[in-house]
């Protein structure tokens, strides 16, 4: 287990808005922040084994689920004459 201790503000305050963003944890994020500044690992090669959608769960922002729920809506009319 590492704890850390006197995370200047300035980087509190990133890793605050990186969660809100991603939706993720500050726990995850900070891992997720640290696997991508390290890069690979030993275990890199092993599969993953996924058992929640935790990691898809949270990664648009609201601007962009609206877009897409726009986009979806546009193509949902039933055109008559293709149903004839």
């Amino acid at each position: 287990m590492i704890t850390l201790r006197n995370i200047p503000p300035e980087v509190a305050h990133l890793i605050e808005a990186r969660s809100r963003r991603t939706g993720l944890s500050l726990n995850r994020t900070v891992i997720q922040i640290l696997k991508e500044t390290l890069g690979p690992t030993e275990t890199a090669a092993e599969p993953l084994n996924y058992t929640d959608l935790d990691d898809l769960a949270g990664a648009w922002s609201r601007e962009e689920a609206r877009e897409f729920d726009d986009d979806l809506a546009r193509q949902r009319p039933i055109d008559p004459e293709q149903w004839e």
